[in-house]
């Protein structure tokens, strides 16, 4: 099967369904690179909201850089909820470069042909602070029905374009599909929420029992000349236990008996 682009399927008309879909993403080991240059190439501990769109991408076998609108701040929600405690170590590892200039191709004619890098060049060792076993739970409502109804039809059938991961290659990621759900909203009140906090930091009750972290990533990105750029941040607190927070005067949405806060 080939890579699919999504413009036959953009209805303009398309508005956010009253239903979410929920599934689990969990595997062995996560990194998802902070923007911020460092020696150590640090990751956010929770998954980007940008990652999540790249992740049903892939799922679905969606050509590069052509999903972004579809993963629109008015047509698209996404929650996260951590689901097991968020801990890193360092991690060196020995890499080749994947730059153009240095990636072979074979055989050197044909339509079945492969690139990988050169192993025959020198390794470079770099440090990566990488996640352990993370997991989180994904609600997310899409308003086009047909990627909403392609993506539900893969995860009941437990399939996938290209293997789904966490961040790099490497780190292969499980998927199970928990179903589809009402999603209720709820005017501001205090409240505990049980996915990621999206801007409301300042709102947070902090207790000497939880610790709560506080990290701002990327959250929407449009295709450019340059391939892709990303147009909007936001920020996120989490508990690194994954208990819930609670957090007073915020919008909430009610999802299988769970508080959870979409962006």
């Amino acid at each position: 099967m080939a890579q699919e682009s999504l413009e036959s399927w953009i209805d303009e008309g398309d508005e956010l369904p009253e239903t979410c879909l929920s599934f689990e993403l969990r595997g062995e080991w996560g990194h998802f690179r902070r923007v911020e240059g460092n020696i150590v190439k640090q990751t956010y501990r929770i998954i980007p909201r940008t990652t999540v769109a790249g992740v049903v991408a892939a799922m679905l076998g969606l050509n590069r850089d052509s999903y972004y609108e579809a993963f629109g701040r008015d047509v698209s929600a996404v929650a996260v909820e951590p689901i097991n405690e968020l801990r890193t170590i360092n991690m060196p590892m020995n890499t080749l470069s994947t730059a153009k200039e240095h990636m072979t191709t074979m055989p050197s004619r044909g339509h079945a042909r492969i690139s990988m890098p050169d192993p025959s060049e020198l390794r470079q060792q770099h440090n990566y602070e990488v996640l352990v076993e993370p997991a989180y739970r994904i609600d997310l409502q899409l308003a086009n029905d047909t990627l909403r109804g392609r993506l539900q039809d893969r995860l009941r059938e437990g399939t996938s374009y290209y293997p789904p991961s966490l961040g790099l290659s490497e780190h292969l990621a499980e998927v199970t599909y928990l179903g589809e759900f009402e999603v209720t909203p709820h005017e501001r009140e205090t409240t505990d929420v049980d996915s990621a906090v999206l801007e409301a930091v300042d709102s947070v009750e902090l207790t000497p029992e939880t610790e709560v972290n506080v990290e701002r990533s990327p959250a929407f990105m449009a295709a450019d000349e340059g391939g892709r750029t990303t147009t909007a941040f936001q920020s996120i607190a989490y508990a690194t236990g994954a208990e819930p927070l609670r957090v007073q005067d915020v919008e909430t949405h009610e999802v299988d008996g769970r508080r959870v806060m979409f962006s």
